[in-house]
């Protein structure tokens, strides 16, 4: 009988023990702006996290803010998360600025780093000319980021006069604070210590086993890393120049293919970001009139005067392509002044000469010897005559008959067959 306790009670601490070993949390990271890159993650490392049955997943957040409907995306993915969502404002020095203050409030556990900070919710709007936003929309803009939060809040038990103050006022505190006004619940030194302090925790009607556990890392994928590089102004404005550039140079240069490829393929990527970017429709007008101004001076050469005229209508264009009252989306001098320089020096001295070359005669072929001159072998008529050019022997025609001997002009070329007409003498 005592063996048999034994071995129960042996079976019972062994299955104890393994099955603490496999309690997981699913940890992924964020650092950067708010974008569908960063949204499509969130959503893929919950369900990575739900499809491993792990206790919860925490998200170590560290961002300016960004895009308004990319927040909405990751709340709702928070909403309807298998698992429970602990938001982590880290490390040291980090901060839940703007969207990031959605996040955190919208997460089932938020927790802060010491010495970090959160708040300032002025997610960017999706896309437009934020400069024509005229007050009453910007007005209802506002109220509806005030209820957004408000909702938020109301739903996760936090704050709520507090979030409505993130948005209106732009509030801004301290981890430190926020534990003690109900934004978060918990401050946290380290990952170990925050796991240590979800032990115990009830979250969603589950009891958080999280002391000791296997912390697994869900990385960002190819695409998401890509999407996220690129998600950013000066990659944006990059990828305009070169679908000017690819382009461009595939109308001067004809049959080269491969900028007319480059350029496109730059293009759809441009419209593409440009869609979620809050672009200025005034600073794309000016950037078009830039690039009219270089083709011009490369057939109508101006001395100079269109070129400058278009360096200076690029230099404004890249300086108000995007909303300047939003440093998290604006073009730095640093980028724009040698982007100006190099997109001069491309329109100066490559599409210009490639248009130039276009306009130049031909050198090669029969069409070299039109305006060229010779005396006549035969007769020529309307129907028949031989002149001897450039050392061959041709056919001519003329519609003014031409006596032998006569000087001649070449005026066109049909097959073996040149037209000519009796050469004008000048006294």
């Amino acid at each position: 009988m005592k063996h048999c306790l034994f071995a129960l009670t042996a079976t019972l601490l062994l299955s104890s023990v393994i099955s603490a070993r496999a309690e997981k949390v699913g940890l992924i990271h964020v650092n950067g702006t708010i974008n569908p890159a960063t949204a499509s993650y969130i959503s893929r490392g919950i369900d990575k996290a739900t499809a491993e049955n792990a206790q919860c997943i925490i998200l170590q957040l560290d961002t300016p803010g960004g895009l308004l409907d990319s927040t909405k995306d990751i709340v709702q993915s928070f909403y309807r998360s298998g698992v429970p969502v602990v938001v982590y404002v880290a490390p040291t020095g980090a901060n839940a600025t703007s969207a990031g203050c959605f996040i955190t409030l919208a997460s089932d556990v938020a927790a802060m780093s010491p010495n970090t900070s959160i708040g300032a919710a002025h997610p960017v709007a999706i896309g437009g000319d934020a400069e024509k936003i005229d007050d009453t929309m910007k007005q209802k803009l506002t109220n509806f980021t005030v209820s957004y939060i408000e909702t938020i809040a109301q739903k996760r038990g936090r704050n709520v006069e507090w979030a409505k103050s993130a948005v209106r006022d732009s509030a801004n505190i301290t981890a430190e604070k926020a534990l003690a006004t109900n934004v978060i619940e918990i401050i946290a030194k380290d990952l170990p210590d925050l796991l240590k302090q979800l032990d115990g925790r009830t979250v969603k009607e589950r009891k958080l086993k999280t002391a000791g556990v296997e912390v697994f890392e869900i990385p960002m994928n190819l695409r998401e890393r890509f999407f996220q590089m690129i998600w950013r102004p000066e990659v944006l404005m990059i990828l305009m120049l070169i679908a000017v550039y690819g382009i461009i140079g595939e109308v001067s240069n004809p049959g080269g293919i491969i900028p007319g490829v480059v350029g496109v393929v730059a293009l759809i990527l441009a419209l593409y970001m440009s869609a979620a970017l809050p672009v200025n429709i005034a600073g794309i007008a000016l950037m078009v009139l830039a690039v009219g101004l270089f083709i011009a001076e490369a057939f109508t050469p101006t001395s100079g005067v269109l070129t400058g005229g278009g360096v200076i209508s690029l230099f404004f264009g890249l300086f108000l392509l995007f909303d300047r009252a939003d440093p998290l989306f604006s073009l730095s001098l640093k980028f724009i002044i040698p982007a100006t320089v190099t997109t001069a020096a491309f329109f100066i001295f490559i599409v210009t000469a490639g248009l130039r070359a276009q306009s130049l005669k031909v050198k090669s072929g029969g069409e070299i010897m039109i305006g060229k001159t010779a005396p006549a072998l035969t007769a020529i008529t309307a129907e028949s005559g031989k002149v001897f050019v450039e050392g061959e022997y041709w056919n001519a025609v003329s519609e003014t008959p031409i006596a032998a001997g006569q000087s001649i002009e070449i005026v066109g070329r049909e097959g073996l067959t040149l037209k000519v007409k009796p050469k004008e003498s000048r006294a």
